[in-house]
């Protein structure tokens, strides 16, 4: 298939950062390995070499080539990000500029409404549109109450239940993927989102089943590609994650709890707990039946740990500039002992 910038993802949001030189070209990261970058253009597919941190890009970043050497990467449109996994304090970068974001779980016991609210609150944080699919539906009689259960979490939700191992029902997410529209897929290890980059894309990887004792898989993608759909747009795949930690996502955690946080600024007290407080619209929304009291310890739980990891990564910031200013003012005194 022949490839404009516009087929591509290309956009005026991208053309009114900067003017091209003749010797430019803008480039879409499909890859990002240690030192190097594999792109994609209207005519070719470039190995470039970063010219900042190599985590400082994210597949689907667009950058301006100039020879081999590859830009910082333009402002973003979309940005998904998590707390880096592991006991590093710092964010991770898991694409960027994608129109929609794929959450994929399983109609059997992958199923699980708090692990959707936090791929939601990721999701609502980053800019994207949330997509649920719903894997393994021809495994389940009556899939209508996993849809009712995704959807009710968000009213710019949509839920979409599919047999991934027919081409045609997974055919259904094209509009979601085509005509320079990016959709990546996150979810547990497992749940088919290698099945459907292969019916999507038309490429083979290697599958490995589910445990059948607990509804659990093995990783099967160990790193991030964008690729062509047969749909005309592109399909990031991403590993199956084993946790999933909240960073930066304040807006995303309101967002996705808006029921909750709407009633918290119509209680008594500014600084309710809703707890015990006299005038807590949200306890009378619980002892009323409109508000479920899980939902709340979940929404509890998310904030907490939004905080958290937030003030944790901004202190490793700090704490690298601070590092840097220290490196770059002994470079200086260096430099001035040598030219006495």
């Amino acid at each position: 298939m022949t490839q404009t910038l516009t087929t591509l993802g290309w956009s005026d949001h991208f053309a009114r950062q900067l003017t091209l030189e003749d010797t430019q070209r803008p480039v879409r990261i499909t890859a990002v390995h240690r030192s190097r970058l594999d792109g994609l253009t209207a005519d070719g597919t470039p190995s470039l070499s970063p010219t900042v941190e190599a985590g400082r890009y994210a597949v689907g970043d667009w950058v301006i080539a100039t020879g081999a050497s590859a830009s910082e990467p333009l402002e973003r449109t979309t940005e998904i990000t998590r707390r880096a996994a592991g006991e590093e304090s710092k964010p991770q970068l898991i694409a960027a500029n994608v129109d929609t974001l794929g959450i994929v779980t399983s109609c059997n016991a992958d199923f699980n409404v708090a692990r959707l609210e936090r791929y939601l609150s990721m999701c609502a944080a980053s800019g994207c549109l949330p997509l649920v699919i719903l894997t393994k539906a021809d495994l389940t009689d009556d899939v209508s109450d996993y849809i009712k259960q995704a959807e009710s979490l968000s009213p710019v939700l949509t839920a979409i239940a599919i047999n991934a191992k027919d081409d045609d029902d997974v055919a259904r997410l094209g509009p979601w993927c085509n005509k320079g529209q990016t959709l990546a897929l996150v979810g547990s290890s497992g749940v088919g989102k290698t099945t459907i980059q292969n019916r999507l894309t038309g490429q083979i990887d290697a599958t490995q089943d589910i445990r059948e004792d607990d509804a659990k898989g093995r990783h099967t993608t160990t790193n991030r590609n964008l690729r062509a759909t047969t749909a005309g747009g592109w399909l990031i795949d991403t590993p199956g994650m084993r946790e999933l930690r909240l960073v930066d996502a304040e807006d995303g955690v309101d967002e996705v709890f808006a029921d909750i946080t709407d009633l918290a600024v119509q209680c008594k007290f500014n600084d309710c707990a809703h707890r015990t407080e006299p005038g807590c619209k949200v306890r009378a929304a619980i002892e009323a039946g409109d508000l479920d009291a899980d939902r709340l310890e979940r929404w509890r739980k998310l904030e907490r740990e939004n905080r958290f990891n937030t003030a944790t990564v901004g202190e490793n910031r700090g704490h690298l500039k601070r590092l840097q200013k220290m490196y770059n003012e002994g470079k200086e005194r260096g430099a001035a002992k040598r030219r006495r």
